[in-house]
Protein backbone atom coordinates (compact mmCIF):
# COMPACT_ATOMS: atom_id res chain seq x y z
CA UNK A 1 0.00 0.00 0.00
CA UNK A 2 1.53 3.47 -0.68
CA UNK A 3 -0.36 6.38 1.25
CA UNK A 4 -0.12 10.33 -0.59
CA UNK A 5 -1.42 13.43 0.82
CA UNK A 6 -1.52 16.28 -1.11
CA UNK A 7 -1.12 20.14 0.21
CA UNK A 8 -0.03 23.50 -1.06
CA UNK A 9 -2.93 24.72 -2.75
CA UNK A 10 -4.97 28.04 -1.91
CA UNK A 11 -6.70 30.75 -3.55
CA UNK A 12 -4.53 32.71 -5.84
CA UNK A 13 -4.78 35.75 -8.17
CA UNK A 14 -4.75 34.85 -12.00
CA UNK A 15 -1.18 34.73 -13.01
CA UNK A 16 0.63 33.92 -9.25
CA UNK A 17 2.02 30.76 -8.57
CA UNK A 18 1.90 27.92 -6.59
CA UNK A 19 3.29 24.86 -5.36
CA UNK A 20 1.70 21.39 -4.87
CA UNK A 21 3.23 18.52 -2.51
CA UNK A 22 1.89 14.90 -2.42
CA UNK A 23 3.99 12.96 0.19
CA UNK A 24 3.96 9.54 0.40
CA UNK A 25 4.45 6.73 2.54
CA UNK A 26 3.89 2.84 2.55
CA UNK A 27 5.59 0.42 -0.06
CA UNK A 28 8.87 1.75 -1.87
CA UNK A 29 7.78 5.08 -3.28
CA UNK A 30 10.80 5.32 -5.98
CA UNK A 31 9.47 2.46 -7.85
CA UNK A 32 6.00 4.24 -8.84
CA UNK A 33 5.46 6.55 -11.81
CA UNK A 34 4.08 9.77 -9.73
CA UNK A 35 1.41 12.03 -11.48
CA UNK A 36 -0.91 14.88 -11.17
CA UNK A 37 -4.79 14.94 -12.26
CA UNK A 38 -7.75 17.37 -11.75
CA UNK A 39 -11.38 17.75 -11.00
CA UNK A 40 -13.23 20.63 -12.02
CA UNK A 41 -16.76 21.06 -10.89
CA UNK A 42 -19.01 19.56 -12.98
CA UNK A 43 -16.40 18.10 -15.14
CA UNK A 44 -14.75 15.00 -15.42
CA UNK A 45 -11.23 14.19 -14.19
CA UNK A 46 -8.08 15.19 -16.26
CA UNK A 47 -4.46 14.33 -16.71
CA UNK A 48 -2.30 17.30 -15.76
CA UNK A 49 1.26 15.58 -15.56
CA UNK A 50 3.50 12.58 -14.34
CA UNK A 51 6.57 11.66 -13.81
CA UNK A 52 8.39 7.82 -14.14
CA UNK A 53 10.01 6.91 -11.30
CA UNK A 54 13.81 7.24 -12.60
CA UNK A 55 12.64 11.26 -12.85
CA UNK A 56 13.71 11.52 -16.48
CA UNK A 57 10.77 11.32 -18.45
CA UNK A 58 8.01 13.74 -17.40
CA UNK A 59 4.38 14.29 -19.19
CA UNK A 60 2.05 17.21 -19.82
CA UNK A 61 -1.24 17.94 -20.79
CA UNK A 62 -1.25 20.51 -23.64
CA UNK A 63 -3.04 23.09 -21.19
CA UNK A 64 -0.64 23.00 -18.75
CA UNK A 65 2.79 22.79 -21.18
CA UNK A 66 5.22 25.31 -20.25
CA UNK A 67 3.59 27.18 -17.38
CA UNK A 68 3.42 23.75 -14.65
CA UNK A 69 6.57 22.08 -13.64
CA UNK A 70 6.24 18.17 -11.96
CA UNK A 71 9.36 16.59 -9.79
CA UNK A 72 9.86 14.62 -7.25
CA UNK A 73 12.38 13.76 -4.81
CA UNK A 74 13.03 10.48 -4.13
CA UNK A 75 14.90 10.85 -0.74
CA UNK A 76 11.99 12.63 0.30
CA UNK A 77 9.06 10.36 -0.89
CA UNK A 78 7.59 13.73 -2.23
CA UNK A 79 6.42 15.20 -5.71
CA UNK A 80 5.84 18.58 -6.50
CA UNK A 81 3.75 20.36 -8.72
CA UNK A 82 5.14 24.02 -9.55
CA UNK A 83 2.66 25.95 -11.17
CA UNK A 84 3.10 29.30 -12.76
CA UNK A 85 0.50 31.88 -14.45
CA UNK A 86 -2.38 30.60 -13.04
CA UNK A 87 -5.50 30.69 -14.87
CA UNK A 88 -9.11 30.95 -13.73
CA UNK A 89 -9.75 27.26 -15.54
CA UNK A 90 -7.06 25.60 -13.90
CA UNK A 91 -9.32 26.05 -10.82
CA UNK A 92 -10.12 22.61 -9.86
CA UNK A 93 -9.33 19.61 -6.99
CA UNK A 94 -5.71 18.32 -7.48
CA UNK A 95 -5.15 14.60 -7.02
CA UNK A 96 -2.18 13.30 -6.67
CA UNK A 97 -1.82 9.49 -7.84
CA UNK A 98 0.90 6.71 -7.90
CA UNK A 99 1.25 3.34 -10.34
CA UNK A 100 3.45 1.11 -11.71
CA UNK A 101 2.85 2.55 -14.80
CA UNK A 102 2.60 6.47 -16.06
CA UNK A 103 -1.25 7.52 -15.11
CA UNK A 104 -1.70 3.97 -14.24
CA UNK A 105 -3.56 5.45 -10.80
CA UNK A 106 -3.00 2.51 -8.56
CA UNK A 107 -2.71 5.29 -5.31
CA UNK A 108 -4.63 8.42 -5.23
CA UNK A 109 -4.48 11.13 -2.50
CA UNK A 110 -7.44 13.13 -1.37
CA UNK A 111 -6.98 16.09 -3.06
CA UNK A 112 -6.28 19.58 -2.33
CA UNK A 113 -8.40 22.68 -3.82
CA UNK A 114 -6.75 25.15 -6.30
CA UNK A 115 -8.71 27.83 -6.48
CA UNK A 116 -7.53 31.15 -9.37
CA UNK A 117 -9.46 34.38 -9.25
CA UNK A 118 -9.50 36.66 -12.19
Amino acid sequence: QVQLVESGGGLVQAGASLRLSCSASGRTFSRYAMGWFRQAPGKESEFVAAIRWSEISTYYADSVKCRFTISRDNAKNTVYLQMNSLRREDTAVYYCEAGGRVGQGDYWGQGTQVTVSS
